[in-house]
């Protein structure tokens, strides 16, 4: 999966997100069971999920007005 951005992701319907945002815990539930397990072969894509899954959230939250004072 190619780097996301904001502006991309600010394009998609909160429904979409939502389902983006489940597919992206499931991986890194499975990367960390890789890590745990000593399988990981590239120690870096949990950062970048992470990051990913964050911007997700992000995006999400302005869209749905919860980050508005």
């Amino acid at each position: 999966m190619p780097r996301m951005k904001a502006a991309q992701l600010r394009e998609k319907s909160v429904d979409e997100l939502r389902h983006q945002e489940g597919t992206l815990r499931e991986q890194l539930f499975k990367l960390r069971f890789q890590k745990a397990t000593g399988q990981g072969e590239n120690p870096q894509k949990i950062g970048f999920v992470r990051k990913d899954l964050a911007r997700i959230l992000t995006v999400i939250r302005e869209k749905t007005g919860a980050g508005a004072q």
